[in-house]
């Protein structure tokens, strides 16, 4: 049986693409691929066979093509990927897409008290956040699990998680 993403004619795996009940036949590299939790790691040799597989009629390869893309942050190819609503929505339920981190990696809630670990420029506001200013009752961007909203002198601002440390 061949890979339903690199279609390598290899031994292959059932692999559950979550949160449905539905699985594709992938060979050992590209589950490798997917489940390589940093993105500096992926081998994006292999990865090239995606700009052919993310045509697939098979949804489920969809989903894992769009996750993957997404891990490569490759706006470019995300941009020409056509999902129907619902086959985007199950790949943006991606378990791993919605864990927000800290830049020292801890898990981030909504609600959670932060300090800001550099002086960041707020564009368009006229004031610099400080480090060490507290910011409480951040909350989670749905959509860029890099963001988090606080505010700082009474204005809302996006903050990214690689400048801040969970109190």
């Amino acid at each position: 049986m061949s890979c339903a993403i690199c279609s390598a004619d290899t031994k292959t795996t059932k692999y559950q693409v979550k949160p449905k009940e539905c699985s594709i036949d992938i060979c050992d590299i590209c589950l490798s691929q997917i489940d390589q939790p940093d993105p500096q790691k992926l081998d994006t040799d292999h990865l090239r066979c995606l700009d052919n597989s993310m045509w697939s009629e098979n949804v489920a390869v969809q989903v894992v093509v769009y996750r993957l893309f997404a891990k490569l942050s490759d706006q470019d190819k995300l941009g020409m990927m056509y999902l129907e609503d619902e086959t985007l929505n199950w790949a943006k339920q991606d378990e791993s897409h919605d864990i927000h981190k800290d830049a020292h990696g801890v898990v981030l809630n909504n609600g959670d008290t932060v300090t800001i670990i550099k002086d960041l420029p707020v564009k368009g506001a006229g004031f610099v956040a400080k480090q060490g200013l507290v910011v409480k009752n951040i909350s989670l961007d749905k959509s860029d699990n890099s963001l988090v909203l606080g505010k700082i002198n009474g204005t809302a601002i996006y903050l990214k998680c690689s400048f801040i440390k969970k109190r």
